[in-house]
């Protein structure tokens, strides 16, 4: 894997117009930005393919919007989750290129993927209304990424025809994020209709016995349909970059 930074430090450092410090202190800028609060890895999409993502939860607004920041230097895109209006609004003074979802509580600077350039298609389905929010998170993941994405909303088994009516749209897709709350039966239909992997989005929305998304997480886990698979209760961003991941990979 080419780093022509680097080169360029070993180089200096051969040529002795830098010493072994220097070199050493040059290197560690490449690789990693120490805020004293969080320590920011610079190098990430050359190993992964894709770069650090901001979790802004349990950050303060302070904190999550210096990581935002510091991670979009010199023009590199950025993609954070959980963030809320006041971390934007901080981001948005500094950098007007940040673009903020409120349902999602997704935030974005720049593009990692031009839309020209992303492939196949990610659908994303969520059973209710109540479901969104986190599919909008696994949506913008998946298409920030590099994926085409569609949102198709309030297709859940109580209504079944609704769902039976998308089927030809659904079809298209190399990849379905079913996300659901409740008892989580989305994803085991859909993965009962189609040839292509399903992953099960299990949300908190639900009463009492839902127990915070847990019969929904455990409804998904046992699915006797194959070609399920399903990440944490919420986790919109895990389940739109695998969405992504695996749509991408048949491109390749």
């Amino acid at each position: 894997m080419k780093n022509p930074a680097l080169e360029l430090v070993l180089r200096s450092f051969k040529e002795g117009a830098a010493d072994l410090e220097e070199a050493k202190k040059r290197i560690s800028a490449l690789y990693s930005t120490d805020l004293g609060f969080a320590n920011i890895d610079l190098r990430r999409e050359e190993r992964t393919g894709f770069p650090e993502v901001v979790f802004c939860e349990g950050k303060s607004d302070a904190q999550a919007a210096a990581i935002i920041l510091e991670t979009a230097k010199n023009g590199r895109p950025v993609f954070a989750t959980r963030s809320r209006p006041s971390i934007f609004e901080a981001v948005k003074k500094e950098n007007p290129l940040a673009v903020y979802d409120l349902e999602a509580r997704t935030l974005s600077i720049g593009e990692f993927v031009k839309k020209e350039d992303r492939a196949g298609l990610v659908i994303v389905a969520c059973a209710g209304t109540s479901d969104i929010n986190r599919a909008k998170e696994a949506f913008n993941t998946a298409e920030f990424f590099g994926s085409n994405t569609r949102l198709i909303a309030d297709i859940g088994v109580a209504g079944i025809h609704r769902l039976f009516s998308r089927m030809d749209e659904l079809r298209e897709a190399k990849v379905v994020v079913a996300a659901a709350g409740m008892e989580g039966a989305l994803a085991g239909v859909l993965a009962g209709l189609l040839s292509v992997p399903v992953i099960a989005l299990p949300t908190s929305v639900g009463y009492g016995a839902a127990f915070g998304g847990i019969s929904a997480l455990l409804g998904m886990l046992t699915s006797c349909a194959p070609g399920v698979s399903v990440v944490n209760i919420d986790n919109g961003f895990g389940a739109g970059y695998q969405a992504n991941l695996i749509n991408r990979a048949s491109f390749r």
